[in-house]
Protein backbone atom coordinates (compact mmCIF):
# COMPACT_ATOMS: atom_id res chain seq x y z
CA UNK A 1 0.00 0.00 0.00
CA UNK A 2 2.91 2.48 1.19
CA UNK A 3 4.51 1.45 -2.40
CA UNK A 4 1.27 2.48 -4.62
CA UNK A 5 1.11 5.71 -2.38
CA UNK A 6 4.67 6.32 -3.43
CA UNK A 7 4.19 5.98 -7.15
CA UNK A 8 1.57 8.06 -7.05
CA UNK A 9 3.03 10.71 -5.34
CA UNK A 10 6.14 10.45 -7.64
CA UNK A 11 3.94 10.65 -10.60
CA UNK A 12 1.55 13.87 -9.47
CA UNK A 13 5.24 15.17 -8.67
CA UNK A 14 6.30 14.41 -12.47
CA UNK A 15 3.39 15.77 -13.95
CA UNK A 16 3.34 19.00 -12.16
CA UNK A 17 7.31 19.60 -13.06
CA UNK A 18 6.76 18.84 -16.66
CA UNK A 19 3.54 20.77 -16.75
CA UNK A 20 5.53 24.14 -15.45
CA UNK A 21 8.01 22.93 -17.47
CA UNK A 22 5.83 23.82 -20.67
CA UNK A 23 4.37 26.72 -18.82
CA UNK A 24 5.97 29.96 -20.36
CA UNK A 25 7.54 32.45 -18.24
CA UNK A 26 5.44 35.56 -17.65
CA UNK A 27 7.01 38.69 -19.44
CA UNK A 28 8.82 40.75 -17.32
CA UNK A 29 7.92 44.57 -16.83
CA UNK A 30 10.61 47.56 -16.93
CA UNK A 31 8.81 51.10 -16.04
CA UNK A 32 11.48 53.91 -16.32
CA UNK A 33 9.91 56.68 -14.25
CA UNK A 34 11.81 59.79 -14.89
CA UNK A 35 10.79 63.20 -12.99
CA UNK A 36 10.01 66.79 -14.62
CA UNK A 37 10.50 65.57 -18.29
CA UNK A 38 8.50 67.39 -20.55
CA UNK A 39 6.65 65.86 -23.70
CA UNK A 40 9.12 67.77 -26.28
CA UNK A 41 12.34 66.01 -24.80
CA UNK A 42 12.69 63.20 -26.91
CA UNK A 43 14.04 63.98 -30.46
CA UNK A 44 12.22 61.28 -32.27
CA UNK A 45 9.02 62.26 -31.02
CA UNK A 46 9.24 65.86 -32.85
CA UNK A 47 6.46 67.21 -30.35
CA UNK A 48 5.81 70.80 -31.37
CA UNK A 49 8.27 70.51 -33.80
CA UNK A 50 11.46 69.82 -30.98
CA UNK A 51 13.90 67.28 -32.68
CA UNK A 52 17.43 66.35 -32.62
CA UNK A 53 18.85 69.68 -33.61
CA UNK A 54 17.50 70.82 -30.77
CA UNK A 55 17.62 68.01 -28.19
CA UNK A 56 19.81 64.55 -28.40
CA UNK A 57 18.04 61.29 -26.76
CA UNK A 58 19.32 58.76 -29.24
CA UNK A 59 18.31 56.10 -26.14
CA UNK A 60 15.15 57.22 -25.83
CA UNK A 61 14.45 57.61 -29.94
CA UNK A 62 15.40 54.20 -29.61
CA UNK A 63 12.75 52.89 -27.82
CA UNK A 64 10.58 55.02 -29.58
CA UNK A 65 10.82 53.46 -32.90
CA UNK A 66 10.77 49.64 -31.29
CA UNK A 67 7.53 50.34 -29.43
CA UNK A 68 4.43 52.40 -29.33
CA UNK A 69 4.33 55.75 -28.29
CA UNK A 70 1.36 57.97 -27.04
CA UNK A 71 2.04 61.94 -27.70
CA UNK A 72 -1.13 63.33 -25.99
CA UNK A 73 -0.62 61.55 -22.03
CA UNK A 74 -1.71 63.19 -19.45
CA UNK A 75 -0.91 63.98 -15.71
CA UNK A 76 -4.04 64.71 -13.85
CA UNK A 77 -2.39 67.39 -11.79
CA UNK A 78 -2.07 67.54 -7.98
CA UNK A 79 -3.30 68.82 -4.37
CA UNK A 80 -0.04 71.32 -3.66
CA UNK A 81 3.21 72.36 -5.44
CA UNK A 82 4.77 68.79 -5.04
CA UNK A 83 2.99 67.71 -7.94
CA UNK A 84 5.22 64.14 -7.85
CA UNK A 85 3.99 63.47 -4.84
CA UNK A 86 0.37 63.35 -6.38
CA UNK A 87 1.34 62.32 -9.68
CA UNK A 88 3.54 59.24 -8.35
CA UNK A 89 0.61 58.25 -5.67
CA UNK A 90 -1.90 57.90 -8.16
CA UNK A 91 0.58 55.61 -10.81
CA UNK A 92 0.77 53.30 -7.31
CA UNK A 93 -2.39 53.23 -6.33
CA UNK A 94 -4.52 53.30 -9.45
CA UNK A 95 -6.66 55.63 -7.62
CA UNK A 96 -7.66 59.42 -8.98
CA UNK A 97 -6.46 62.51 -7.79
CA UNK A 98 -8.67 63.54 -4.56
CA UNK A 99 -8.73 60.11 -2.81
CA UNK A 100 -5.13 59.71 -3.01
CA UNK A 101 -5.46 63.83 -1.32
CA UNK A 102 -7.67 61.90 1.35
CA UNK A 103 -6.20 58.93 1.48
CA UNK A 104 -2.26 60.36 1.91
CA UNK A 105 -3.27 61.61 5.45
CA UNK A 106 -3.17 58.45 6.34
CA UNK A 107 -0.28 57.23 4.86
CA UNK A 108 -2.46 54.78 3.21
CA UNK A 109 -2.44 52.41 5.15
CA UNK A 110 -5.69 50.48 4.07
CA UNK A 111 -4.47 50.49 0.86
CA UNK A 112 -1.08 49.03 2.26
CA UNK A 113 -2.67 46.54 4.54
CA UNK A 114 -4.83 45.13 1.74
CA UNK A 115 -1.97 44.64 -0.58
CA UNK A 116 -3.45 47.32 -3.19
CA UNK A 117 -0.48 48.71 -4.20
CA UNK A 118 1.26 47.81 -7.84
CA UNK A 119 4.04 46.43 -6.55
CA UNK A 120 2.02 44.25 -4.28
CA UNK A 121 -0.03 43.18 -6.53
CA UNK A 122 2.78 42.28 -8.49
CA UNK A 123 4.14 40.26 -6.05
CA UNK A 124 1.62 38.33 -5.50
CA UNK A 125 1.09 37.39 -9.24
CA UNK A 126 4.42 35.83 -9.02
CA UNK A 127 6.75 38.83 -9.82
CA UNK A 128 10.25 39.78 -8.13
CA UNK A 129 9.76 43.53 -7.66
CA UNK A 130 12.36 46.18 -7.40
CA UNK A 131 12.26 49.36 -6.44
CA UNK A 132 15.59 52.09 -7.40
CA UNK A 133 15.41 55.82 -6.76
CA UNK A 134 13.03 58.05 -6.38
CA UNK A 135 9.50 57.49 -3.83
CA UNK A 136 8.17 60.16 -2.49
CA UNK A 137 4.83 58.64 -1.97
CA UNK A 138 3.45 58.43 1.68
CA UNK A 139 4.23 54.55 2.28
CA UNK A 140 6.80 52.52 3.45
CA UNK A 141 9.21 51.40 0.35
CA UNK A 142 10.68 49.17 1.96
CA UNK A 143 7.39 46.16 2.80
CA UNK A 144 5.61 47.34 -0.28
CA UNK A 145 9.13 45.74 -2.79
CA UNK A 146 10.63 43.00 -2.20
CA UNK A 147 14.20 45.05 -3.17
CA UNK A 148 14.59 48.46 -2.58
CA UNK A 149 18.12 50.32 -3.69
CA UNK A 150 19.44 53.70 -3.02
CA UNK A 151 16.00 54.81 -2.33
CA UNK A 152 16.12 58.53 -3.04
CA UNK A 153 14.27 61.93 -1.44
CA UNK A 154 11.67 64.01 -3.52
CA UNK A 155 14.80 66.08 -4.93
CA UNK A 156 18.65 66.11 -5.14
CA UNK A 157 19.62 68.19 -2.46
CA UNK A 158 19.97 72.12 -3.33
CA UNK A 159 22.06 75.17 -2.72
CA UNK A 160 21.07 78.28 -2.67
CA UNK A 161 23.24 79.71 -5.44
CA UNK A 162 21.00 77.83 -7.97
CA UNK A 163 18.34 80.34 -7.50
CA UNK A 164 17.56 83.80 -9.06
CA UNK A 165 19.98 83.20 -11.58
CA UNK A 166 21.66 83.85 -14.09
CA UNK A 167 21.03 87.83 -13.97
CA UNK A 168 22.54 88.90 -17.63
CA UNK A 169 25.82 91.15 -17.00
CA UNK A 170 26.30 89.52 -13.51
CA UNK A 171 28.47 86.58 -12.77
CA UNK A 172 26.82 83.20 -12.54
CA UNK A 173 28.41 81.16 -9.57
CA UNK A 174 26.17 78.26 -10.60
CA UNK A 175 28.35 75.77 -12.39
CA UNK A 176 26.36 71.83 -13.21
CA UNK A 177 29.20 70.43 -13.64
CA UNK A 178 30.68 71.52 -9.88
CA UNK A 179 30.77 68.69 -7.74
CA UNK A 180 31.51 70.50 -4.65
CA UNK A 181 27.90 71.82 -5.01
CA UNK A 182 26.57 68.62 -3.81
CA UNK A 183 23.02 67.83 -5.42
CA UNK A 184 23.38 65.02 -7.24
CA UNK A 185 26.62 64.79 -6.76
CA UNK A 186 25.99 63.86 -2.82
CA UNK A 187 27.85 60.61 -2.01
CA UNK A 188 30.42 60.71 -5.07
CA UNK A 189 28.47 59.89 -8.26
CA UNK A 190 25.90 61.40 -10.35
CA UNK A 191 22.42 60.00 -8.93
CA UNK A 192 21.68 59.21 -12.17
CA UNK A 193 24.25 56.88 -12.97
CA UNK A 194 24.03 55.16 -9.41
CA UNK A 195 20.26 54.44 -10.32
CA UNK A 196 21.65 52.73 -13.57
CA UNK A 197 24.05 51.34 -12.31
CA UNK A 198 21.82 49.44 -9.75
CA UNK A 199 18.89 48.57 -11.83
CA UNK A 200 21.70 46.69 -14.27
CA UNK A 201 23.18 44.52 -11.98
CA UNK A 202 20.01 43.71 -10.71
CA UNK A 203 19.06 43.10 -14.28
CA UNK A 204 22.05 40.60 -14.80
CA UNK A 205 20.82 38.65 -11.34
CA UNK A 206 17.03 38.23 -12.24
CA UNK A 207 17.57 37.73 -15.47
CA UNK A 208 18.72 34.20 -14.27
CA UNK A 209 15.69 33.56 -11.45
CA UNK A 210 12.70 31.27 -12.58
CA UNK A 211 10.65 34.31 -11.34
CA UNK A 212 9.96 37.20 -14.00
CA UNK A 213 10.86 40.70 -12.79
CA UNK A 214 9.32 44.01 -11.69
CA UNK A 215 11.54 46.95 -11.47
CA UNK A 216 10.49 50.31 -10.90
CA UNK A 217 13.31 52.57 -12.17
CA UNK A 218 12.94 55.54 -10.96
CA UNK A 219 15.48 58.69 -12.08
CA UNK A 220 15.16 61.96 -10.14
CA UNK A 221 16.76 63.29 -12.97
CA UNK A 222 15.49 65.99 -14.86
CA UNK A 223 14.57 68.11 -11.61
CA UNK A 224 16.85 70.77 -10.92
CA UNK A 225 19.16 71.22 -9.12
CA UNK A 226 20.39 71.33 -13.16
CA UNK A 227 23.48 69.07 -12.95
CA UNK A 228 25.28 67.09 -15.77
CA UNK A 229 29.21 66.14 -16.02
CA UNK A 230 30.56 69.38 -18.49
CA UNK A 231 30.74 67.51 -21.58
CA UNK A 232 27.13 67.46 -21.54
CA UNK A 233 26.54 71.07 -20.89
CA UNK A 234 28.55 71.43 -24.29
CA UNK A 235 26.71 69.50 -26.50
CA UNK A 236 24.12 73.07 -26.37
CA UNK A 237 26.42 76.11 -26.72
CA UNK A 238 23.73 78.88 -25.10
CA UNK A 239 23.63 80.72 -28.41
CA UNK A 240 22.13 77.83 -30.06
CA UNK A 241 19.17 76.89 -27.39
CA UNK A 242 15.95 78.52 -29.00
CA UNK A 243 13.99 80.71 -26.59
CA UNK A 244 10.43 79.16 -26.60
CA UNK A 245 7.57 80.03 -29.18
CA UNK A 246 5.18 80.32 -26.14
CA UNK A 247 7.89 82.91 -23.67
CA UNK A 248 6.39 85.16 -21.92
CA UNK A 249 8.77 87.83 -19.68
CA UNK A 250 5.30 87.53 -17.00
CA UNK A 251 2.07 85.65 -16.83
CA UNK A 252 -0.73 88.21 -16.38
CA UNK A 253 -2.39 85.58 -13.94
CA UNK A 254 0.46 84.18 -12.11
CA UNK A 255 -0.70 85.55 -8.42
CA UNK A 256 -4.43 84.14 -9.14
CA UNK A 257 -2.74 80.44 -10.40
CA UNK A 258 -0.92 80.85 -6.66
CA UNK A 259 2.51 81.05 -7.92
CA UNK A 260 3.10 84.70 -7.60
CA UNK A 261 4.47 86.51 -4.20
CA UNK A 262 0.76 85.87 -2.77
CA UNK A 263 0.65 82.80 -3.06
CA UNK A 264 2.93 79.95 -1.26
CA UNK A 265 1.98 77.01 -3.87
CA UNK A 266 4.93 75.88 -6.36
CA UNK A 267 7.32 78.95 -5.16
CA UNK A 268 10.02 77.17 -5.31
CA UNK A 269 10.36 76.08 -9.01
CA UNK A 270 9.47 80.29 -9.78
CA UNK A 271 12.34 81.12 -7.93
CA UNK A 272 14.59 79.17 -9.88
CA UNK A 273 15.28 81.98 -11.98
CA UNK A 274 14.48 85.75 -11.99
CA UNK A 275 11.15 87.18 -12.16
CA UNK A 276 10.18 88.98 -14.79
CA UNK A 277 11.56 86.24 -17.03
CA UNK A 278 14.35 87.17 -19.79
CA UNK A 279 15.42 84.88 -23.09
CA UNK A 280 18.97 85.06 -20.87
CA UNK A 281 18.00 83.28 -17.86
CA UNK A 282 15.15 81.04 -19.79
CA UNK A 283 17.84 79.63 -22.58
CA UNK A 284 20.40 79.04 -19.89
CA UNK A 285 18.40 77.05 -17.56
CA UNK A 286 16.78 75.26 -20.65
CA UNK A 287 20.59 74.48 -21.77
CA UNK A 288 21.23 72.89 -18.38
CA UNK A 289 18.08 70.99 -18.57
CA UNK A 290 18.69 69.93 -21.91
CA UNK A 291 22.00 68.54 -20.65
CA UNK A 292 20.30 66.56 -17.81
CA UNK A 293 18.22 65.20 -20.43
CA UNK A 294 21.01 63.93 -22.56
CA UNK A 295 22.98 62.36 -19.60
CA UNK A 296 19.54 60.72 -18.75
CA UNK A 297 19.33 59.39 -21.62
CA UNK A 298 22.96 57.66 -21.80
CA UNK A 299 21.76 55.85 -18.80
CA UNK A 300 18.54 54.93 -19.88
CA UNK A 301 20.59 53.29 -22.67
CA UNK A 302 22.72 51.52 -20.06
CA UNK A 303 19.71 49.71 -18.81
CA UNK A 304 18.34 48.62 -22.46
CA UNK A 305 21.68 47.17 -23.05
CA UNK A 306 21.95 45.23 -19.89
CA UNK A 307 18.16 43.66 -21.01
CA UNK A 308 19.62 42.52 -24.50
CA UNK A 309 23.16 41.57 -22.91
CA UNK A 310 20.75 39.66 -20.73
CA UNK A 311 18.69 37.92 -23.45
CA UNK A 312 15.11 38.85 -21.48
CA UNK A 313 14.41 41.80 -23.95
CA UNK A 314 11.75 39.82 -25.82
CA UNK A 315 10.71 38.70 -23.09
CA UNK A 316 10.23 42.24 -21.13
CA UNK A 317 7.89 45.05 -21.43
CA UNK A 318 9.50 48.61 -20.91
CA UNK A 319 7.47 51.55 -20.19
CA UNK A 320 8.69 54.53 -20.26
CA UNK A 321 6.97 57.98 -18.97
CA UNK A 322 7.35 61.10 -16.72
CA UNK A 323 5.43 61.85 -13.52
CA UNK A 324 4.50 65.84 -15.13
CA UNK A 325 5.66 67.93 -17.39
CA UNK A 326 7.62 71.50 -16.95
CA UNK A 327 7.33 74.82 -18.19
CA UNK A 328 11.11 76.34 -18.34
CA UNK A 329 10.08 79.83 -19.49
CA UNK A 330 6.92 78.92 -21.24
CA UNK A 331 3.96 81.62 -21.04
CA UNK A 332 6.17 83.19 -18.22
CA UNK A 333 6.63 80.64 -15.98
CA UNK A 334 9.22 78.27 -14.58
CA UNK A 335 7.97 75.03 -13.14
CA UNK A 336 5.06 72.36 -13.09
CA UNK A 337 2.41 73.94 -10.68
CA UNK A 338 0.16 75.37 -13.86
CA UNK A 339 -2.58 73.57 -16.12
CA UNK A 340 -0.74 74.55 -19.02
CA UNK A 341 0.06 71.72 -21.93
CA UNK A 342 3.50 71.86 -21.16
CA UNK A 343 3.26 71.04 -17.69
CA UNK A 344 0.53 68.56 -18.16
CA UNK A 345 1.86 66.56 -20.65
CA UNK A 346 4.57 63.79 -20.47
CA UNK A 347 6.42 61.24 -22.71
CA UNK A 348 5.04 57.76 -22.99
CA UNK A 349 6.28 54.72 -24.86
CA UNK A 350 5.83 51.17 -24.58
CA UNK A 351 7.60 48.58 -26.11
CA UNK A 352 7.20 44.99 -25.43
CA UNK A 353 6.46 41.47 -27.18
CA UNK A 354 2.96 42.04 -29.30
CA UNK A 355 3.54 45.86 -29.22
CA UNK A 356 3.47 47.87 -32.72
CA UNK A 357 6.63 49.86 -33.04
CA UNK A 358 6.99 52.44 -33.97
CA UNK A 359 3.49 53.86 -34.02
CA UNK A 360 2.47 56.82 -32.78
CA UNK A 361 -0.86 57.33 -31.12
CA UNK A 362 -2.93 60.43 -30.23
CA UNK A 363 -5.09 59.31 -27.94
CA UNK A 364 -5.45 61.12 -24.93
CA UNK A 365 -4.76 58.86 -21.81
CA UNK A 366 -2.94 59.17 -18.74
CA UNK A 367 0.71 58.29 -17.46
CA UNK A 368 -0.92 56.64 -14.36
CA UNK A 369 -2.50 53.84 -16.89
CA UNK A 370 0.70 52.99 -16.85
CA UNK A 371 -0.51 50.51 -13.43
CA UNK A 372 -3.36 49.15 -14.88
CA UNK A 373 -1.35 48.08 -18.44
CA UNK A 374 1.50 46.00 -16.26
CA UNK A 375 -1.34 44.28 -14.05
CA UNK A 376 -2.64 43.50 -17.39
CA UNK A 377 0.48 42.04 -18.65
CA UNK A 378 1.05 40.46 -15.77
CA UNK A 379 -2.06 38.99 -15.52
CA UNK A 380 -2.16 40.42 -12.42
CA UNK A 381 -5.93 41.70 -9.93
CA UNK A 382 -6.84 44.99 -11.18
CA UNK A 383 -10.08 45.33 -9.12
CA UNK A 384 -10.48 48.33 -8.38
CA UNK A 385 -8.25 51.30 -10.44
CA UNK A 386 -9.93 54.28 -11.88
CA UNK A 387 -7.51 53.62 -14.78
CA UNK A 388 -7.21 51.58 -17.45
CA UNK A 389 -5.14 48.81 -19.71
CA UNK A 390 -3.76 50.31 -22.66
CA UNK A 391 -3.24 47.34 -24.47
CA UNK A 392 -6.52 46.30 -25.83
CA UNK A 393 -6.07 50.17 -26.86
CA UNK A 394 -2.28 49.65 -28.82
CA UNK A 395 -3.75 45.75 -30.04
CA UNK A 396 -6.90 47.45 -31.94
CA UNK A 397 -9.33 45.50 -29.87
CA UNK A 398 -10.83 49.22 -28.31
CA UNK A 399 -11.24 52.38 -30.32
CA UNK A 400 -9.57 54.79 -29.94
CA UNK A 401 -11.28 57.63 -28.08
CA UNK A 402 -10.94 61.18 -26.39
CA UNK A 403 -11.83 61.20 -23.36
CA UNK A 404 -12.34 64.48 -21.68
CA UNK A 405 -9.50 65.16 -19.72
CA UNK A 406 -9.96 66.68 -15.96
CA UNK A 407 -6.86 68.31 -14.57
CA UNK A 408 -6.43 70.33 -11.16
CA UNK A 409 -3.91 72.29 -9.29
CA UNK A 410 -4.21 73.14 -5.53
CA UNK A 411 -7.72 72.90 -3.48
CA UNK A 412 -8.99 76.00 -5.04
CA UNK A 413 -6.58 77.70 -7.20
CA UNK A 414 -6.45 76.06 -10.84
CA UNK A 415 -9.18 73.63 -12.92
CA UNK A 416 -9.03 72.71 -16.75
CA UNK A 417 -11.13 70.57 -18.41
CA UNK A 418 -10.37 69.19 -22.13
CA UNK A 419 -13.03 67.93 -24.99
CA UNK A 420 -13.09 67.29 -28.09
CA UNK A 421 -10.14 70.25 -29.12
CA UNK A 422 -10.97 72.83 -26.72
CA UNK A 423 -9.75 73.43 -23.93
CA UNK A 424 -11.03 76.01 -21.09
CA UNK A 425 -8.84 77.15 -18.05
CA UNK A 426 -10.56 78.68 -15.25
CA UNK A 427 -8.23 80.56 -12.15
CA UNK A 428 -11.76 81.18 -9.61
CA UNK A 429 -9.35 83.70 -7.71
CA UNK A 430 -9.55 86.09 -10.07
CA UNK A 431 -12.47 84.98 -12.51
CA UNK A 432 -9.94 83.99 -15.20
CA UNK A 433 -11.48 82.17 -18.20
CA UNK A 434 -9.20 80.93 -20.69
CA UNK A 435 -10.16 78.82 -24.07
CA UNK A 436 -8.06 77.37 -26.43
CA UNK A 437 -8.34 75.47 -29.98
CA UNK A 438 -5.63 72.61 -28.86
CA UNK A 439 -5.53 71.70 -32.76
CA UNK A 440 -5.41 75.78 -34.05
CA UNK A 441 -3.15 76.76 -31.36
CA UNK A 442 -0.96 74.05 -29.83
CA UNK A 443 1.08 76.21 -27.71
CA UNK A 444 -2.13 77.87 -26.16
CA UNK A 445 -0.87 81.65 -27.17
CA UNK A 446 -4.51 83.08 -28.20
CA UNK A 447 -7.22 82.45 -25.66
CA UNK A 448 -10.59 83.02 -27.72
CA UNK A 449 -11.83 85.82 -26.59
CA UNK A 450 -15.74 84.71 -27.08
CA UNK A 451 -17.59 81.60 -27.93
CA UNK A 452 -19.79 81.80 -24.70
CA UNK A 453 -21.50 78.66 -25.48
CA UNK A 454 -18.52 76.72 -26.31
CA UNK A 455 -17.27 77.99 -22.51
CA UNK A 456 -20.21 76.91 -21.19
CA UNK A 457 -20.49 73.37 -22.57
CA UNK A 458 -17.11 72.78 -21.00
CA UNK A 459 -17.69 74.26 -17.49
CA UNK A 460 -20.74 71.84 -17.60
CA UNK A 461 -18.74 68.75 -18.82
CA UNK A 462 -16.22 70.17 -15.86
CA UNK A 463 -18.67 70.42 -13.07
CA UNK A 464 -20.19 66.31 -14.17
CA UNK A 465 -15.95 65.52 -13.82
CA UNK A 466 -15.74 67.12 -10.68
CA UNK A 467 -18.98 65.41 -9.04
CA UNK A 468 -17.53 62.08 -10.55
CA UNK A 469 -14.25 62.29 -9.29
CA UNK A 470 -15.13 63.65 -6.13
CA UNK A 471 -13.38 67.10 -6.21
CA UNK A 472 -14.78 69.43 -3.48
CA UNK A 473 -14.24 73.16 -4.82
CA UNK A 474 -17.66 74.64 -6.10
CA UNK A 475 -16.50 76.41 -9.19
CA UNK A 476 -19.87 78.35 -9.86
CA UNK A 477 -19.64 81.15 -7.66
CA UNK A 478 -16.89 82.35 -9.39
CA UNK A 479 -18.06 81.82 -12.63
CA UNK A 480 -22.05 83.15 -12.58
CA UNK A 481 -21.89 83.47 -16.11
CA UNK A 482 -21.22 80.51 -17.12
CA UNK A 483 -23.07 78.22 -14.29
CA UNK A 484 -25.69 76.25 -16.19
CA UNK A 485 -28.12 77.10 -13.70
CA UNK A 486 -28.07 80.36 -14.25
Amino acid sequence: MFFVRRLVFLIAVLVSSTHCADEPKKPNVVLILTDDQAVDTIAAAKVWGVDSSVIQTPNMDRLFREGTSFTHCYNPGAWHGAVCVASRSMLNTGKFLWYCRDAEKDRFKDLVETKRFWSQRMHDAGYETFLFGKWHVEAPADSLFDHVVHLRPGMAPTVKNAYQRPVEGNEDVWKPWDTRNGGYWSGGKHWSEVLAEDATASIRNAAASEKPFFMYVAFNAPHDPRQSPREFIDKYPLDKVPVPENFLPENPHIDAMGLGPKGPDGMRDENLAPYPRTPFAVKTHRREYQAMVAHLDVQIGRILDALDQTGVSENTFVILTSDHGLALGRHGLLGKQNLYEHSLRTPFIIRGPGIPKDKRLSTRIHMQDAMATALDIAGADADGLDFKSLLPLMRGERETEDPPIYAAFAPDRQRAVIDGNLKLILYPEDHTQLLFDLEKDPLEMNPLADRLADKKRLFRRLLDLQKQLGDPLDLRPSFPDLNPDS
